[in-house]
C-alpha cells in the first residue's frame, strides 16, 4: 500500500508532529509513506530528521505576503499543484490539516482527512479553507472522542477516532539527562514551561494572569515559552500580551522553537507544564510532559479530561490555574501515573488502526 500524508510545513507545530511520527510508524508496519509539505522560507527538510524509510516531499513556497488571507490561498494552490500530476499513484492520501485537505481537495481522488480540533477563524479564506477541509472529505479521523462529538454536532458527520501517540521513551529518558536539564536550569533558573508560542488558542493571556498570581509566593519562579511556528497572524496579540507582561512587571523568557533533540530536557527540567489552550484534539505536549515526571495544569477541557484524567490538575480561570500550579510546585504528585498513563498511548498502536482505516478506503 502507497499513502500520502499531507501537512503544511517543515517546522514544529502539534499537527506536523503527529505527522512525522504517524508516518515512520506505518513505513515500520510495511507502508510505502511519502510525506507532502510546504517547504517555506527555503526549507528543504523538516525540523528533525525523518527515519529514511519515509520519503520527503517539500514543496518549495517562497511567498512574504504578509496577508494571512492571500498566503493560505497561495499555500493552497502551490501543495495543490505540486501534488495533482502524482495523485493516482497512492492508494490512499490522508490530509492532517485544512491547508493541505483543501490542495487535496483540488486534485482528483477521494480524502481522508485528520481533524485535529475545531477552530473558529476570522480571516474569511481561513473560515472558508477550514469549513471545506471538515465538510468535503470522504472520511474524517478524529485523536478525541470529545473532537469527533463535536464534529458530529456541528457538521452532522461522524469520524474515526485513532489516538494519537506519545514518544514517551524519549520525555523519560530525558528525566535522567542530568546534563541536558543543568544546561536548561543554569540559563532558565527554576521555571514552568508552556509550550507552544504566544497565541490566542494556547491560552497565553490567562497564563500570563496565573504567573502573576503565582509569583507572589514563588519570587524568583520564571515563565517561559518554547514553540511558536505558524503561519498566521498574532502581532496584535502579541502586542497585547507584552503590554500587560509589562504591567505586571514580567519579563518572560520566549526562546521560540528549540532543536528537537534539546527539547525533552526543557521539558524534563521544568517546575510545570500549564497546558490552558482553549482548544484542543488531544493534548501531546502534556503527554510528554508527564512521560517526563512532570506536573501539569491544563485547562478543564472534556477533550483533556478524556485523555489526561486524573494525572493533572485543572483549573477554568487565571486564579484557579494559579492555585493549581501552586499545588504542583508545593506539593508534586507521584509522577508514576502521569507516566504510565504517557506509555499507553504508542504510535505502533496508532499506525496498526491507521493502516485498517487506509485498508477500508483502498477497497
Amino acid at each position: 500500500m502507497r499513502v500520502a500524508l499531507l501537512t503544511y510545513s517543515t517546522r514544529p507545530r502539534g499537527g506536523v508532529v503527529h505527522t512525522l511520527h504517524l508516518a515512520e510508524a506505518l513505513a515500520a508496519q510495511g507502508v510505502e509513506v511519502d510525506v507532502w509539505t510546504l517547504g517555506r522560507g527555503g526549507d528543504r527538510a523538516f525540523f528533525r530528521p525523518v527515519d529514511p524509510a519515509v520519503t520527503v516531499h517539500a514543496v518549495p513556497f517562497d511567498d512574504p505576503d504578509a496577508d494571512v488571507g492571500r498566503r493560505i490561498l497561495r499555500s493552497i494552490e502551490v501543495l495543490a499543484d505540486a501534488l495533482a500530476p502524482v495523485r493516482s499513484a497512492y492508494d490512499v492520501v490522508h490530509a492532517q490539516d485544512c491547508i493541505s485537505a483543501n490542495a487535496a481537495l483540488r486534485t482528483e481522488g477521494p480524502l481522508l482527512r485528520t481533524v485535529h480540533h475545531l477552530d473558529a477563524f476570522r480571516t474569511p479564506e481561513l473560515v472558508a479553507c477550514h469549513e471545506r477541509a471538515v465538510r468535503e472529505p470522504a472520511r474524517l479521523v478524529c485523536v478525541s472522542e470529545a473532537v469527533a462529538a463535536e464534529v458530529r454536532i456541528g457538521y452532522g458527520r461522524v469520524a474515526e477516532v485513532i489516538p494519537n501517540g506519545v514518544a514517551a521513551d524519549r520525555f523519560a529518558a530525558a528525566a535522567g539527562d542530568l546534563a541536558g536539564r543543568a544546561e536548561w536550569r543554569e540559563r532558565l533558573g527554576r521555571y514552568v514551561l508552556a509550550v507552544g508560542g504566544i497565541e490566542p488558542r494556547k491560552g497565553s493571556m490567562d497564563l500570563l494572569e496565573a504567573f502573576a498570581l503565582l509569583r507572589v509566593e514563588s519570587p524568583g519562579l520564571r515563565l517561559v515559552f518554547a514553540g511558536g511556528e505558524t503561519l498566521f497572524d498574532y502581532r496584535e496579540y502579541r502586542a497585547r500580551f507584552e503590554e500587560r507582561a509589562e504591567a505586571l512587571g514580567i519579563e518572560p523568557e520566549v526562546l521560540g522553537p528549540v532543536e528537537d533533540d534539546r527539547l525533552p530536557a526543557l521539558v524534563a527540567e521544568a517546575a510545570a507544564l500549564p497546558f490552558l489552550s482553549t482548544k484542543e484534539g488531544f493534548g501531546l505536549a502534556a503527554l510528554e510532559a508527564l512521560a517526563a515526571g512532570v506536573p501539569v495544569v491544563a485547562r478543564d477541557l472534556p477533550v483533556l479530561r478524556e485523555v489526561l484524567g486524573d494525572a493533572v490538575g485543572y483549573g477554568t480561570d487565571p486564579a484557579s490555574f494559579a492555585a493549581a500550579l501552586s499545588v504542583a510546585l508545593r506539593r508534586p504528585p507521584d509522577p508514576e501515573a502521569g507516566r504510565l498513563l504517557a506509555a499507553g498511548y504508542t504510535w505502533a498502536a496508532a499506525a496498526e488502526a491507521h493502516r485498517e482505516l487506509y485498508g477500508d478506503i483502498a477497497r
